[in-house]
């Protein structure tokens, strides 16, 4: 893979009856002050997103500090870093864009990891300043490659690399030449699907918006450009039915509706689900047939994958908030698992100790079993580890103290992720990847 095979949008195909006008959720990630805040401004300035007593208010000695218009919690601003994830609004004539500005230190990885966990594309930054660029062996900064791999653990769709600042460089083509091929370099390592690899400047505003042609050798997409064809995750309508139940509601004021019976409310994570098909109650057991399926706004409707319904049972059955109501043919509940997990808590990882661990809205107890292998960020090789220490990825084995219906990570989004939280601190410790 070359830096010039990622320049055209060759893979990009647009269907004509695909939704393209669906709002894109993406996060901009990499390391510290690589410009993620100054990008995400230039993006909303150059858009005309940002009013006009917005930019006053983030001025510095005259000078428009793009920076500020993420930066919101005052800690932010008076250290010049991004500590929470901060998320702006804006539009194209094309479509609309949440975009979620992450944290680069490595001690708010954790934030991070919440923001990817739900993005349909991530923007990883490199600063060319922190770079030996003139080599064309450089070496990535390692909270590069970690940002990397977790988007990409992740199932983030579409993964780009923008090098930044690359008009602070004496030779900005041959910086971009070196980065962009370690950047592909790395991502074929590490089997990093990448569609794009970008020469941007966040602060001078090349190849943000509007393209550059011939700058640093490039004569592909925008950034901006590159955004507006991407197509957004799919919901997972081809999996069997599953629906973790958030609330129910006993005595519905609707009874026209719900026919004077409880109605269960939450996401359908997978599936689909008609009138008149039968579920399974997890872990009770019990069966019974769907009777209707009620939308937001509490009207029958049919509801897709990813939305809000609640669903009413031709019987009363022990249902609570917590449970699942899974397809007959759905897979089995499990009660040890086999997982990737990115390490979020102060405290490290070791085999022996139980957390909680949330799946959907259930709660139960799991162990550690085992820490199979810790990954070296930097060789990309799995090591022996007796524990993983905070921001560490590693491969872990569970025994849960009551089944779940989890699936692998690869085959479901949804259903195959999971957080563990300190039994005692009740600190949310770490981010699980089912394999």
């Amino acid at each position: 893979m070359s830096a010039r095979d990622l320049q055209q949008p060759a893979a990009v195909h647009r269907a004509a009856e695909h939704d393209h006008v669906s709002a894109l959720r993406f996060i901009t990630c990499g390391s510290v002050d690589d410009g993620k805040s100054t990008l995400i401004g230039r993006l909303l300035v150059d858009s005309k997103a940002v009013l006009q007593d917005q930019l006053a208010g983030v001025q510095r000695s005259g000078e428009t500090d793009l920076a500020l218009l993420t930066d919101g919690l005052s800690a932010e601003r008076e250290q010049g870093i991004t500590i929470d994830v901060a998320y702006r609004y804006f539009a194209t004539p094309a479509r609309k864009f949440i975009i979620g500005d992450a944290p680069g230190h490595e001690q708010y990885t954790r934030n991070m990891v919440t923001a990817a966990s739900s993005a349909d594309a991530a923007v990883v930054l490199v600063d060319a300043t922190k770079l030996q660029w003139r080599d064309a062996a450089l070496e990535l900064l390692p909270q590069t490659r970690r940002h990397s791999l977790l988007v990409n653990l992740l199932r983030v769709p579409s993964i780009l690399f923008a090098v930044n600042k690359l008009d602070a460089v004496e030779d900005p083509e041959l910086a971009f030449r070196h980065i962009a091929g370690a950047l592909a370099g790395f991502a074929e390592a590490a089997g990093i699907a990448v569609r794009a690899i970008i020469p941007i400047s966040a602060l001078k505003g090349q190849n943000v918006v509007e393209s550059t042609p011939g700058w640093c050798g490039y004569e592909g997409l925008s950034l901006l450009q590159w955004l507006e064809q991407l197509d957004v995750a799919s919901a997972e309508a081809d999996e069997p039915f599953a629906f973790p139940v958030q609330w129910v509601e006993k005595f519905s004021s609707s009874s026209d509706t719900s026919q004077g019976r409880r109605v269960f409310w939450g996401r359908i994570a997978t599936g689909s689900i008609q009138p008149g098909q039968e579920l399974k109650v997890m872990p009770g057991g019990q069966t019974a047939k769907v009777a209707q399926v009620l939308n937001h706004v509490r009207q029958p409707a049919e509801v897709p994958a990813g939305h809000s319904a609640g669903l009413v049972l031709d019987r009363e059955v022990d249902v609570s908030r917590g449970d699942w109501l899974l397809a007959p043919d759905a897979p089995a509940p499990l009660l040890e698992l086999s997982a990737t997990v990115a390490w979020m808590d102060d405290e490290p990882l070791v085999a022996g100790r139980a957390y909680w661990a949330l799946h959907g809205h259930r709660w139960v107890k799991a162990k550690v079993k085992r820490i199979v292998h810790r990954l070296d960020i930097d060789t990309l090789a799995p090591g022996e580890a007796q524990q993983l220490e905070p921001n560490a990825i590693g491969h872990v084995e569970l025994a849960l103290q009551e089944p779940l219906p989890a699936v692998p990570y690869a085959d479901s989004r949804r259903l195959g992720s999971l957080v563990l939280v300190d039994t005692a601190s009740h600190k949310t410790s770490g981010a699980v990847l089912v394999r």
